[in-house]
């Protein structure tokens, strides 16, 4: 009798840890809002994967070739300008070709082509070999709304912008509807009433698809951005490093309200995720995870 007494109070006590655990992550105040635009902003989002820090790094990289070859040909011509115009040279040459220097314009954008390459393509194998996922998850892009699969777990859940139903507009009920999901009124327009949970430093694999026209799942600071094509499953993946709210929009020109469809992903603690994940399957009839109870008996 004791002993059922204990397995009912540790019962109790464990759905009350994963329900304060379900609406901690779900709870964005909690949470520090990481990956999101800032006014006049003009650089990367903060890098949080290992993909995002590569293609940071390879854009800098790709940006001094740039500055290199733009000072290089700016001082070319600068220099023809002087040297060859009319006053210092009025009788200009008449040769035709010049062996050397036509070798040369050949063979060093090869030079340069090849170097980008070296460093460009193992960032695309990186991105496009992907790894065995510890959860997967499935994205539908509709017009205008993600909808979710937690697959290994068999639930789904929509998400939508938080203001969507006042016409996208910036009405006071829809600020309090931020505040309420711990969100500021900066955050409309990339806020969602119901957003996609991951733990920390954990590998998730996004099969991505639409079900109407092509749509786009991306988060800037994860690095990660793939078409959603009717008919076609995509896949990409990411390994986020830290905890936070991120935030995507779709990126592919979908229809009147293309710019009302943004994305919201919370990343959280193991303990966090495992306590929302079991309240998501208790409230979406998901398949229930494996509970080692062993040792409370």
């Amino acid at each position: 009798m004791r002993l059922m007494t204990l397995k009912s109070g540790f019962a109790a006590a464990l759905a009350s840890f994963f329900a304060a655990g379900a609406a901690l992550a779900q709870d964005a105040g909690t949470l520090e809002i990481i990956g999101a635009p800032v006014p006049n902003g003009v650089g990367f989002q903060p890098a949080v994967t290992e993909l995002a820090r590569d293609i940071q790094f390879l854009d800098g990289f790709l940006n001094w070739i740039i500055f290199g070859i733009v000072i290089f040909v700016s001082g070319l011509m600068g220099y023809v300008f002087l040297r060859h115009n009319r006053k210092a040279n009025p009788t200009p040459a008449r040769f035709t070709h010049n062996s050397p220097i036509e070798i040369a314009w050949t063979i060093v954008p090869i030079i340069i082509l090849v170097f980008i390459g070296a460093y460009s393509l193992p960032v695309l194998t990186k991105q496009q070999t992907i790894p065995e996922g510890d959860i997967t998850i499935k994205a539908v892009g509709n017009q205008w709304y993600w909808t979710y699969e937690y697959s290994d777990h068999e639930f789904e859940f929509d998400s939508y912008m938080i203001g969507q139903d006042a016409e996208n507009k910036l009405t006071d009920e829809v600020v309090a509807e931020l505040e309420a999901a711990g969100y500021e009124k900066e955050h409309f327009l990339l806020a969602t009433d119901t957003a996609v949970v991951v733990p920390v430093n954990k590998t998730v694999v996004v099969q991505v698809t639409a079900s109407d026209v092509i749509h786009a799942w991306t988060i800037p600071a994860f690095g990660v951005k793939q078409d959603a094509v009717p008919g076609r499953l995509a896949e990409l993946w990411f390994k986020a490093e830290k905890e936070g709210v991120y935030f995507g929009q779709c990126s592919e020109l979908c229809g009147i309200a293309h710019a009302y469809m943004p994305i919201t992903v919370k990343v959280v603690s193991q303990e966090a995720y495992d306590a929302w994940l079991d309240g998501a399957i208790e409230e979406y009839a998901g398949k229930p995870r494996e509970l080692n109870l062993a040792s409370a008996e």
